[in-house]
């Protein structure tokens, strides 16, 4: 659904996400006796009531500790998952870097992989073609462009998703945690090439730990806390906060 108002990248409206968390099923006569009246699943609410608000052009952090809700939250904006309740409006093409390898075929190699997950984002073959020597030689892999991804490390495996992810020319790059991944060398890399992207006026999102990166990088920071909106603002002010209940 394209957003009405141009100003904004990303519009989440009332987003509530439940999972259903199920229970062993009983295998023996005895305990479907006792448990015969126990419930064999449970919602479990990760996201309550958000709303969010990101302007074009704006680099925005999602901070929080582990199961605050920041993965799904970014999950929910690529369309991957969908909310229980509420809406999530985008405005512009989309990428994301969010599980490490997801949409690469094992059995391919990275060159066929290239053409396979930039066909994902929307790319055709003719815009792949005019892309696919930058892609490989920002990867840096070299001859193993070649060999099969299966016999890629994880830091390999962070080069080519990331190489494909920003020469697709998204207006809108969502991350999650994929640059804790790989060499100094190429972590640095890719910080550069963020910042290169942002002062290009695109929207990126970036789910972290990392909070020295994130005040490098951000303009902002959201800092959800069990499944809310704790803290929305300037990145440095929403940090100390932050490191002052879980620092």
């Amino acid at each position: 659904m394209k957003q009405k108002n141009s100003n904004y990248s990303i519009s989440v409206i009332d987003v509530k996400k439940s999972f259903k968390l199920f229970y062993e099923k009983p295998t023996t006569l005895k305990e479907r006796l006792v448990f015969w009246n126990k419930k064999k699943s449970d919602e479990h609410e990760v996201l309550k009531n958000i709303n969010l608000n990101i302007k074009k052009g704006e680099t925005v952090a999602l901070i929080g500790t582990n199961g605050s809700g920041k993965s799904t939250l970014l999950k929910l904006m690529t369309k991957i998952i969908y909310p229980t309740t509420g809406k999530i409006i985008t405005n512009g093409k989309l990428t994301s870097l969010l599980e490490l390898g997801a949409g690469f075929h094992q059995d391919f190699t990275g060159r066929e992989n290239i053409y396979f997950n930039a066909a994902i984002f929307g790319l055709t073959k003719k815009e792949i073609d005019e892309r696919l020597e930058d892609i490989i030689e920002f990867s840096e892999l070299g001859e193993f462009i070649d060999s099969p991804v299966r016999t890629y490390s994880s830091g390999m495996y962070m080069r080519l998703a990331f190489s494909v992810a920003i020469n697709v020319e998204a207006d809108i790059l969502l991350i999650d945690e994929i640059l804790a991944v790989g060499d100094q060398h190429f972590q640095d890399k890719c910080f550069e090439k963020l910042k290169e992207l942002k002062n290009s006026n695109k929207t990126i999102v970036i789910v972290s730990h990392s909070l020295g990166a994130v005040k490098l990088l951000c303009d902002r920071a959201v800092w959800l806390f069990n499944g809310e909106v704790k803290m929305d603002g300037k990145t440095n002010d929403v940090i100390d906060e932050y490191l002052k209940v879980c620092g």
